[in-house]
């Protein structure tokens, strides 16, 4: 079959000759588009140079190739719509300029010409990725109705209907905000079938003595076999209401689990007053990261918690274990605060440091993963067992009103100098609540115990002359120093690191403490059982060493300071339940009843 395009001319008298120009463009664009289809003969005015035709079958005529497949006879179709509708704008726009004026060059119109291009081009509908992918794998032709413009807006509305009941909504929303508020989540996890396992990780959080509900289990399933199935999305409506939910859910439950994993569901710094450990917590950075992971199964079980030690008290939580003269209660819960101590980014990673665990009494120096020296310690006193409910309240509302300072706090740090044979400069607490009072009761205590007395700075020659009997908390304008020998309460070597609560490692004359199994004795300070053997270890054999040997045998001792060679990290921990080398389940008493604290902290969580 053969097509004849009839070329017809206009009078064009009135034409001004650069006009031409304008109408010849019109007739070579429509008669270059058309020629484009194949299969079509055309008549062309005589004498017209068209070379770019061939095949030319007389004057005026040109012929094609009618070997073609049955498919291109779309594309003429196709071909031939474009040709007219490019042949209709032009000819408008040369209408418009004929009748505009006659000074309308072919800038205008190409100018015009353009311009409509443009407009044919923004009124071409937008499509959006997700659906479009929803559309091949369901065929459900709602997807094809889907506008990324309004999905756009169902996910900006389901942000604000939700910023109160989402867990860490900033940073969600300003994630999804910078992906043109596009689901990307759902784009990159559903397809490769991410969004189908999701689920059943946050299903398996109760393994880890954690409550499920706050991951949105059964929604995130419902929501997901929903766009499996062809026809489980009925509207456009529907389909952006759901998209936008999925986004939300998976954001929002995906940062929490990842949290819960890396660094447990309880801040320590928010509930003990007296931690002072360098914890890593989720920020923005790290939760945003959680949204950019491309393969989630692999990120999923990355995040389990590996430690051996965490591994062993699972078991034991999962198979119910009670530990002897315990309830299973009271294991259950020396189970679960420390699996939530083992979440917490906390720990250790340099090769060598020394380690104090508080309910333990015991002190290590760790090299490589093993204990190189294990010492007994005394540390601060523990509170009134009685006195936790107090605590609670206190922790909640006010971290700084401490009500049993004497507890050794938890803390890190690194240990830089030593002070052999040190002077002890006594705390204003210590001199309100024994000083003064000993002192009142026998006028020569401060001299027996070698203490000396200053006011202004200036030190009191005589200070039996003042009666102690009037100075109280309120009205003590003195402050009290020991010299060093043999009574000094901090004994022949302390061991000094920056901390915010002035404690220290150091010596002590007490040693009868170091024969009882309940060692928190001290005033907040931790007591070495064996002092020299630590400094041995930290100096190494050599002349920093020999000089601490040497000085702590001296019988008219004076203070030295001997900064060591290479600072060394010292933690000071807070850990019930454990199992040993051996691997039997250890587990020691709440002497200060955090693990009561934070074991109220975590039943909201568990339940």
């Amino acid at each position: 079959m053969k097509v004849a395009i009839i070329e017809t001319t206009p009078d064009l008298k009135t034409l001004q000759p650069k006009d031409h120009l304008a109408y010849s463009v019109s007739q070579e664009l429509s008669l270059f588009t058309v020629s484009l289809c194949g299969n079509i003969e055309m008549a062309v005015p005589n004498g017209t140079p068209y070379s770019l035709y061939t095949n030319k079958l007389g004057p005026g005529f040109c012929r094609f190739d009618i070997k073609q497949r049955f498919f291109k006879l779309i594309v003429v179709i196709l071909l031939c719509g474009m040709a007219i509708a490019y042949t209709r704008i032009i000819n408008y726009t040369f209408i418009m300029i004929f009748a505009f004026s006659k000074k309308t060059s072919v800038y205008l119109l190409i100018l015009g010409l353009f311009v409509s291009l443009f407009a044919f081009q923004s009124c071409k509908k937008k499509h959006s990725a997700i659906a479009d992918q929803l559309f091949k794998t369901t065929q459900n032709k709602v997807y094809e109705d889907v506008d990324p413009d309004t999905l756009a807006a169902a996910l900006k509305k389901e942000i604000e209907g939700q910023k109160s009941k989402i867990a860490n909504e900033p940073v969600i929303e300003a994630f999804i905000k910078g992906n043109d508020y596009q689901p990307v989540l759902v784009m990159n996890h559903f397809f490769n079938g991410d969004l189908d396992i999701l689920p059943d990780y946050f299903d398996k959080i109760t393994e880890h003595g954690l409550s499920k509900k706050p991951y949105h289990i059964t929604a995130i399933r419902t929501l997901v076999a929903k766009f499996h199935d062809k026809n489980g999305i009925l509207t456009t409506d529907e389909a952006y209401h759901e998209l936008a939910r999925l986004e939300l859910l998976t954001a929002s439950s995906l940062i929490k689990y990842s949290n819960a994993m890396q660094y447990g569901v309880v801040n320590p710094r928010k509930i003990f007053s007296r931690y002072f450990t360098a914890t890593k917590r989720p920020d923005s950075i790290s939760m945003k990261n959680v949204l950019l992971v491309k393969d989630l199964k692999a990120y999923l079980d990355s995040i389990q918690p590996a430690d051996p030690q965490y591994k062993i008290l699972q078991k034991a939580f999962l198979n119910g274990t009670v530990i002897d003269g315990l309830s299973a209660e009271e294991s259950k819960r020396y189970f679960l605060v420390n699996m939530e101590r083992l979440r917490w980014k906390n720990k250790p990673t340099e090769p060598k440091y020394v380690i104090v665990n508080i309910p333990d009494f015991k002190l290590d120096v760790m090299e490589g993963g093993k204990s190189v020296l294990n010492m007994k310690v005394c540390v601060g006193q523990g509170r009134n067992m009685d006195a936790h409910a107090s605590l609670i309240s206190y922790v909640d509302s006010d971290r700084y009103d401490k009500p049993f300072p004497r507890e050794t706090p938890q803390l890190s740090s690194v240990i830089h100098s030593v002070e052999v044979n040190p002077t002890w400069n006594i705390p204003r607490s210590i001199a309100t609540k024994e000083i003064i009072i000993e002192a009142a009761e026998d006028p020569y205590y401060l001299s027996n115990k070698n203490i000396d007395v200053y006011k202004d700075g200036i030190k009191i020659e005589d200070p039996e002359s003042i009666d102690w009997s009037t100075v109280t908390a309120d009205n003590l304008q003195y402050d009290f120093k020991q010299r060093p020998g043999e009574d000094n309460s901090l004994g022949k070597i302390k061991f000094l690191f920056k901390n915010r609560s002035s404690v220290y490692l150091h010596d002590t004359p007490a040693k009868s403490a170091f024969r009882k199994a309940m060692r928190a004795v001290s005033h907040g300070c931790v007591r070495l059982g064996d002092p020299q053997g630590l400094a041995k270890n930290l100096f190494g054999e050599g002349e920093d060493y020999d000089t601490i040997a040497k000085d702590m045998s001296e019988d008219n001792p004076e203070p030295t300071n001997i900064g060591l060679p290479k600072k060394t990290p010292i933690y000071i921990t807070y850990v019930t339940c454990w199992t040993d080398d051996a691997g039997v389940l250890q587990h020691r008493q709440d002497v200060y009843g955090l693990d009561i604290v934070l074991y109220d902290h975590l039943k909201p969580l568990m339940n």
